[in-house]
This record gives structure tokens, sequence and C-alpha cells, in this order.
């Protein structure tokens, strides 16, 4: 495991726009799967800058994200699919076509997530994934107890990822109880992992990931066991846990 600290998450940012683009013009046919969210925010901006000012042909490239909120439909502004579009996707030429995202308003949510898990592997599986992390140490939406051999799944939210994340929602009570989500096994069959983490408030969660015990009760834990994971964080999410 690579480990970098940031000044701060513009920083961070940077560093992780830089790592995927470089990724990207090495492999032009990559597949990338993506996050959404706070932590890759401006991230996105600045890869999407650097991938036009250089002229980087996407038309190769396929892109498969983490996860999307069961209910909302493609137009709903608090949909992973809009904030895919706003953020990324409609910055870049890449074909639409080519990115892909669970559908949360699927009539049949088990038969989505077999479709979704045989997307993957028809794609080859994911050359890099971006993970951020959630305060309780989720990635994607596995909230802790969930197995680590569990592939795409429908997922029921705890109510701390709740609370987090309905800053995004008018009410707290808009925010939808469930999810598609890859699962950790998922996960950790990718060839690399790029993780970000960037608050305070993801302190308690960088610890467990880099001196932590591996264990359910702490999904992130499960990346200590993969071969190709570079950390990026911000000073604030390392604190002492990772030296100057």
């Amino acid at each position: 495991m690579k480990v970098i600290k940031a000044n701060d998450y513009d920083a961070m940012s940077k560093k992780a726009a830089e790592f995927i683009y470089e990724a990207i013009k090495n492999k032009p046919d990559i597949t990338l799967g993506l996050a959404t969210g706070s932590t890759p925010h401006r991230m996105y901006d600045y890869l999407a800058d650097k991938l036009n000012e250089n002229k980087i042909d996407l038309s190769k490239v396929h892109t498969v994200n983490l996860d999307e909120y069961v209910g909302l439909g493609e137009g709903d502004p608090q949909s992973y699919h809009h904030f895919m579009h706003e953020e990324f996707f409609d910055k870049v030429d890449i074909p639409l076509e080519n990115t892909h995202l669970p559908n949360g308003k699927a009539g049949d949510l088990e038969t989505e997530t077999e479709n979704y898990e045989q997307l993957i592997k028809d794609l080859g599986g994911i050359d890099l994934q971006l993970l951020g992390v959630g305060r309780n140490g989720h990635i994607g939406f596995n909230e802790p107890g969930t197995p680590f051999d569990s592939t795409t799944q429908v997922v029921g939210l705890t109510d701390l990822t709740i609370q987090d994340n309905s800053r995004f929602f008018e009410r707290v009570e808009d925010v939808p109880t469930e999810a598609l989500s890859m699962g950790l096994k998922t996960i950790m069959d990718t060839k690399s992992i790029l993780f970000l983490a960037s608050g305070e408030g993801k302190r308690d969660a960088v610890d467990a990931l880099l001196n932590g015990e591996v264990t359910e009760e702490i999904p992130v834990t499960i990346l200590r066991n993969h071969e190709d994971v570079t950390v990026i964080v911000d000073k604030a999410a390392a604190g002492e846990y990772i030296p100057s």
C-alpha cells in the first residue's frame, strides 16, 4: 500500500486527478470504477480540465460507478447518474454508452445487481477503482457487517450514513434508505485501487485502514488485503497516523 499525504483538500484533489489521468494515458481502453460524493468533487474538475487540455481520446474508456440510490431515476438531481453527468461526463468527450451506473429504478433490483456484476465481468474487470470512505468505514454503500465475499447487491443504509448524506437533500427524510452497491468482493477484484479521504471526520476510518485489524465491522480494512492500493489523504484526515 502506497500512502501519499497532501497538504489540503485541493492538493489531494490535484494529486488524485493526476493519478487517474496517467492511468488513462497509459491504457486508452481502461475500465475505470468511479465514485461520487464530496471527496472526489474537485478531483473531477481537475481531471476534466487535464483531459481536455491534452486532448486525450476517451473513445475506448469505460466507466462503472460504485453505487446508486434505490428509487432515484437518472433525472433526479440527487441521483448519482445526475452527479456524474454534472461533475464529469458532460465536461469531457466520452461516449455516454461507455458510462455505466446501477439502475436505482429497475423493476427487479436483484436482476439488476446480477446484470451489473456481469457487465463488469464482460468489460474484463475494473482496471482502477476510485474509492472514498464513510465515517463508519463503509466503502461504496457496504456498511459495517457486510460480508467480505459480497458482490453487487441491494443494501440498507445505516442511520449514520443517511444523516451524513442528508446534506445533499432538502430533508433527512428525503434520503433513500436503500442503495445498489458493488460488493466488497467486487471491489477487491479490481486490478488497482485509488483511495481518497479528506477532513477530520475521516480520521478514524483512515486509522483503521492503515493500522487496524481487518474486520467486516469496518469494511475499509479489507483494502489491506489488496496488492495494489494507493492512498491519498489530506492532513486533516491523516492526523497523527501518517508522518509528515
